[in-house]
């Protein structure tokens, strides 16, 4: 199999979201990305002029209430991301292999930007670790945050993996694994171009069910956004479908790149006692052993995956705030934040479930 991309920052993937009124100017995502051109080079950079800080998954709201306080605008800022997608990876395409003087002209072209719009920042998410590095400027300020991610160390299966667990860990899961069979459920991991049509309607009237319960929302895609994906993308798309009594109950969407599998949305007809756990973990963690991906990236949030084996890791965004005694306050917030993260990866690790060592 040819190397996968990462999915998120494919044009397929970025127009799909504009083109399906997912990420436009409507819903507070106006796309005005930084494209730099410069001989043989090549790059593109997301970009979005946003009046609001929703979908981003760092959360700033402290900071706008903060500018409000104080007679100031925080509104509207600028936003380097993959809109509603709070997923590590790089955050510009280049023809060559991307250095820190490009980054530099980037960051140039987008203070310009910040000027024109009267954007009081600039905040760039979850970038992997070699744009962190090549972004690195005393103008930005560094944010860390954690997210809790499952490492593949040469599983062959999935009980290569329980056997490194303590025996009591290793038991829950079998016990919740074992709930699911007795419902009589069964589920099936269809690969993009094997997902049905109708299947992709169900999905969708979960994912709007999910959001409806956690928020009174249809959610942030639409029903188009993941038409272009399945279409325009589906060898990188995967989808675990459960069915009971012949009738499918619950889906759960991957999207997937040689190096990582990506757990996205996920959405049930009922209560089903562990159903969320074997779709949304456990089948994720099968389906990384069988590909020979060496991650799995289930989401933000959910400190209930440590005991399931999945490890705190630190994530980071980058800012460039305007004011400049802002700047100041908010890199102090920042320091104290960063010593709160520590502690709170040494504390998740002793709460994760392998035997020591």
């Amino acid at each position: 199999m040819s190397a996968l991309p990462y999915p998120f920052l494919r044009e397929t993937f970025l127009v799909a979201l504009e083109e399906s009124g997912s990420a436009c100017i409507e819903s507070g995502w106006e796309p005005v990305h930084v494209t730099l051109k410069d001989g043989e080079t090549d790059c593109f950079m997301p970009l979005y002029l946003k009046d609001h800080s929703m979908g981003e998954y760092v959360f700033d709201y402290a900071w706008a209430n903060a500018y409000h306080q104080n007679g100031l605008e925080y509104y509207p800022k600028l936003v380097t991301a993959v809109p509603f997608t709070p997923s590590t990876g790089s955050r510009v395409r280049c023809t060559e292999d991307l250095n820190q003087q490009h980054c530099r002209q980037i960051i140039d072209e987008v203070i310009n930007i910040a000027e024109d719009t009267e954007a009081s920042s600039w905040h760039l998410l979850f970038p992997e670790e070699n744009d962190l590095a090549l972004f690195d400027d005393p103008r930005l300020l560094k944010r860390t945050g954690v997210q809790y991610h499952w490492m593949n160390k040469d599983y062959q299966c999935f009980d290569d993996y329980l056997a490194g667990m303590t025996s009591r860990k290793r038991k829950m899961i079998k016990k919740e694994r074992d709930e699911v069979v007795r419902q009589n459920i069964q589920i099936e991991i269809l690969l993009g171009a094997d997902i049905r049509a109708d299947i992709w309607e169900l999905f969708y009237r979960l994912y709007e069910r999910t959001y409806a319960k956690r928020n009174g929302t249809r959610g942030y895609l639409t029903e188009e956004f993941f038409q272009k994906i399945a279409s325009g993308m589906p060898e990188q798309i995967a989808m675990s479908v459960a069915t009971q009594d012949g009738r499918p109950i619950a889906c759960a969407l991957y999207l997937f790149d040689s190096h990582t599998l990506y757990g996205r949305y996920w959405g049930s007809l009922g209560e089903f006692p562990f159903l969320h756990f074997e779709l949304c973990y456990y089948r994720g963690i099968e389906f990384a052993i069988n590909m020979g991906l060496k991650r799995y990236d289930a989401g933000a949030q959910g400190e209930h995956k440590l005991v399931r084996g999945f490890e705190p890791i630190k994530t980071h965004s980058l800012h460039w705030i305007r004011h400049p005694e802002f700047k100041k306050a908010i890199a102090r917030f920042l320091g104290e934040e960063n010593h709160a993260i520590d502690a709170h990866i040494e504390q998740a690790n002793e709460m994760l479930p392998f035997k020591k060592s």
